[in-house]
């Protein structure tokens, strides 16, 4: 147990950065293990929460994959990917908004509102926050070649109207987004959190993109988890993709942090979302955890 000095030491080490973000934005991407964890999810919508007692404005946009594919299999339909998108026809669309919006935000917003916070729950669709339009998937063909096929209603954002997350921050409340958009026809489209994390963060012109995972960050050395390499630059993503350093599913996170500083953001990082408190300590601390990419 912290003796009472060194629970001041640690407040007193936090306040630089309390002065430093004050009234700054902060767009979490909230996925992978921290969602499924009931211990993890408390640890990291009460970090949101403590955000915005101190005067900070964090925005929580969610995932929901694997309750999607579990929701399928209840009424005996099969997941399929391309690329690593899902395949998303009228009936899985249908089913992943029903899980998005319906089930998954309204249970972290009332979590946020029963740990202390105010939050409001929304989705892309609401004021037309997210505006989509198709994403055609990649596959590779048996000669190598690279060719786009259609894979349903999975979107990509083609434009962003922040006005109703603004107002929502203006009132004092914490937004929720679930990634769920919509065409010019109100079509609706499934989108990846990652993406609408990384254009909301731009839209905002946010100080801060957080994406929370499941790995340390970017290790140098997969097999060796004290290989973390805790700052890289966008220069240097190329490089590192081509020599299987950033592989798999940390592409598009990584992908999504270079798009996001090439907007603007000052800097993006990569967290541990298994390591309890992963938000503050990277927030509020000297030592931070995870990766940061940087302009």
């Amino acid at each position: 147990m912290l003796s009472p000095m060194e629970k001041a030491g640690i407040l007193v080490e936090a306040l630089p950065y309390i002065k430093k973000f004050y009234g700054k934005t902060v767009v979490i991407k909230y996925g992978g293990h921290a969602m499924v964890n009931c211990q993890l999810k408390k640890a990291v919508l009460t970090d949101a929460v403590l955000m915005k007692y101190v005067g900070m404005h964090p925005v929580i946009v969610h995932g929901g994959g694997p309750e999607i594919t579990g929701m399928l299999k209840k009424v005996g339909k099969e997941s399929s990917f391309v690329g690593g998108l899902r395949v998303t026809d009228a009936e899985t669309m249908e089913i992943a908004q029903m899980v998005l919006v319906g089930k998954i935000n309204k249970d972290i917003v009332g979590m946020i509102n029963g740990i202390g916070g105010s939050a409001v729950g929304l989705s892309g669709k609401d004021g037309g926050l997210l505006m989509a339009e198709k994403k055609l998937g990649r596959v590779r063909t048996p000669d190598g070649n690279e060719e786009l096929v259609d894979i349903g209603r999975v979107g990509q954002v083609r434009r962003v109207n922040p006005g109703i997350l603004e107002t929502v921050i203006r009132e004092g409340y914490i937004p929720v987004v679930a990634p769920v958009a919509a065409d010019e026809e109100g079509e609706s489209f499934n989108v990846n959190a990652d993406s609408a994390a990384g254009v909301l963060a731009a839209a905002l012109k946010a100080d801060k993109l957080i994406i929370l995972t499941d790995v340390e960050g970017i290790l140098a050395d997969r097999n060796n988890r004290d290989s973390l390499i805790s700052t890289i630059s966008m220069d240097e993503v190329p490089g590192l993709v081509d020599r299987g350093v950033i592989d798999g599913g940390m592409i598009p996170k990584v992908e999504c942090c270079v798009a996001a500083l090439r907007e603007g953001i000052s800097t993006t990082h990569i967290l541990d979302g298994r390591v309890p408190h992963s938000i503050l300590l990277e927030v509020f601390t000297d030592r931070g955890v995870g990766t940061m990419v940087v302009k």
